[in-house]
């Protein structure tokens, strides 16, 4: 009898070790933050990339006018592959972009946008990612789209051509 109760006790206890795994496979519990559109932007001091002036953030963003902020590095290979959509972007000339450079080093962030061409109209630093944080970011590429000081659409992830089609129907 005892030789019986032992290999069953063993099936039972893997038996709902397996229930437990596969039904916790079944509900994700995946963090997605809450994307919050229509809060106003944040304002903040930093310093403008190529000349290293002092920059407020009311001097940036203007009222009625479209604005994509896209946070990038040049070690960021996602930020490589959105690059084109961003130059395709910049070249129909239809929202102002602005770019935020996310703790990377000035010379080889230098050297990406000589490599890859520069669609921004004014780029800034944010050299320890405090500023990214206060936008609601948490990682590399993201985008806002900003109008009166409000961010109207956040984009996680490099742009790519839907995105870009969204944005058109955004800001006719």
């Amino acid at each position: 009898m005892k030789d019986k109760i032992l290999p069953f006790s063993v099936i039972i206890i893997f038996g709902l070790i397996f229930f437990i795994f596969y039904k916790g496979l079944e509900d994700s519990k995946i963090y997605t933050p809450e994307i919050n559109t229509k809060k106003e932007i944040p304002i903040f001091n930093t310093k403008e990339f190529f000349s290293g002036e002092n920059l407020k953030s009311s001097s940036i963003f203007e009222l009625d006018k479209i604005y994509l902020l896209n946070i990038w590095s040049s070690w960021c290979v996602p930020c490589r592959q959105e690059h084109p959509f961003l130059m395709n972007l910049n070249s129909e000339n239809k929202v102002n972009i602005i770019g935020m450079n996310y703790k990377d080093n000035l010379k080889n962030a230098e050297n990406f946008l000589k490599e890859l061409g520069n669609p921004y109209k004014e780029i800034f630093i944010d050299l320890d990612g405090t500023i990214a944080i206060e936008w609601g970011a948490y990682g590399v590429p993201e985008s806002f789209l900003v109008y009166n000081n409000k961010i109207i659409k956040k984009y996680i992830g490099p742009l790519n051509q839907g995105s870009l089609d969204e944005i058109n129907l955004l800001i006719k």
